[in-house]
């Protein structure tokens, strides 16, 4: 099993939105949601170590869009160095691969699940409104802008339109519990979902005038 020492040395250490703390939340809340739920607490805690290993920096470029591949390779070079067999790290790779809200790959395990829910979790709530609004600095886009109506029935941001951190609220946070795939997870999820909410909510209000 990969340690917390050498898993630190994976990630940036300045990165607020993928960087080791988040790792250490998910592997809490992972842990967590394998006892209750009946998990492998093995694969589960591997494939929390290793999610985000590789490509989910800003520095990684284009690449980072597909970071779960990337750190699905790098998991299976440090699990097959440590001797894991190999229907063992398969299990590790598949919840890596499956764990981006966007991906196409879907978590069909139940330790798959209980990494995507972990993950998910760390995007919502108090955490969640933190990250999102890291991740826009990062990417140079504003806090908030006000959604064209084009984004708000499609999704799809105008031509000069910035994706804010409202966008990205809108347009994903709000709608992660839905996706929620285990009991304990839905049910940390319905309280970090309302203070999210409420967050954005308040800052749509004050950008407008209203709060």
């Amino acid at each position: 099993m990969p340690t917390i020492e050498q898993a630190r040395s994976w990630y940036h250490r300045d990165d607020p939105v993928h960087g080791f703390d988040h790792v250490e939340r998910v592997v809490r809340l992972a842990e967590e949601l394998a006892r209750q739920a009946g998990a492998d607490a093995e694969i589960v805690r591997a494939a929390a170590l290793l999610h985000d290993a590789a490509g989910a920096h800003p520095e990684s470029g284009e690449g980072r869009h597909d970071h779960q591949h990337d750190s699905a390779d790098v998991a299976r070079r440090v699990l097959t160095d440590e001797g894991w067999p190999e229907e063992r790290i398969a299990a590790v790779e598949h919840c890596i691969r499956a764990h981006r809200f966007r991906g196409q790959e879907r978590p069909r395990t139940l330790e798959a699940q209980v990494l995507f829910d972990a993950d998910k979790l760390d995007v919502m709530g108090a955490f969640g409104a933190a990250r999102t609004i890291g991740y826009a600095l990062q990417a140079g886009t504003p806090i908030y802008a006000a959604p064209s109506k084009t984004f708000l029935e499609s999704g799809k941001t105008e031509p000069g339109e910035a994706h804010s951190a409202y966008h990205e609220y809108l347009f994903k946070l709000k709608w992660v519990r839905e996706r929620l795939y285990t009991e304990p997870a839905r049910r940390l999820g319905e309280q970090r979902h309302r203070i999210l909410c409420a967050f954005f909510d308040q800052m749509a209000a004050e950008a407008d005038g209203r709060g």
